[in-house]
């Protein structure tokens, strides 16, 4: 099996990392492999903003304030729930929120454009997996809040959040049953 291939197959989404900080370079390697992600026509429609521990707190209180929304809706504990949803935010070694470029004018060019983010996600998602470091995404609704837009400074009449990557060392990585490939793939005639 190739590096590239294992690479592929190995990757999990980590939900509980070490608290060790990741160097800036090894953060660079991922951005450069993001940039070289397949895009039609071009636009390079993606932005990676590395949240540091000021833009964190600017969501906290929202951040509560959605997690006693669904913990009352559901038979989770009030203060376990508030302190879980924090800790996705505050507790992750590196923080990041993933933009796509906004087309009004052209639906198709849109969804062309989220796909190519997506694309430009997995290549850094798989590059820090090559380099031991492991990743989840989040598409949660905070990052759909008007106020993760004012915490990264950004329009979201021209940007939009497609998700949060929480990055850092595995702590633990979990077994993941996939589906078989005839249940995935099929030949027509």
């Amino acid at each position: 099996m190739t590096k590239v291939q294992n690479n592929l197959l190995t990757r999990r989404s980590i939900y509980r990392f070490s608290n060790k900080d990741i160097e800036h370079n090894y953060l660079e390697i991922g951005f450069e492999a993001a940039r070289h992600a397949p895009c039609h026509k071009q636009t390079h429609p993606w932005k990676f903003y590395i949240m540091g521990k000021e833009t964190r707190n600017k969501i906290i209180p929202i951040v509560k304030l959605m997690a006693i929304e669904k913990a009352l809706g559901s038979k989770e504990d009030v203060e376990f729930g508030i302190n879980k949803a924090i800790s996705k935010i505050k507790d992750v070694p590196t923080l990041i929120a993933v933009t796509t470029s906004i087309n009004t004018n052209d639906v198709f060019r849109d969804e062309e454009d989220y796909a190519a983010t997506v694309c430009a996600l997995h290549n850094f998602v798989l590059s820090m997996w090559e380099q031991g470091i492991g990743s989840q995404w989040s598409t949660g609704s905070i990052t759909r809040h008007e106020i993760s837009y004012q915490a990264l400074k950004i329009s979201s009449e021209k940007e939009r959040i497609i998700g949060f990557i929480r990055v850092g060392y595995p702590e633990v990585v979990p077994e993941r049953k996939k589906k078989s490939i005839s249940e995935i793939r099929f030949y027509l005639p």
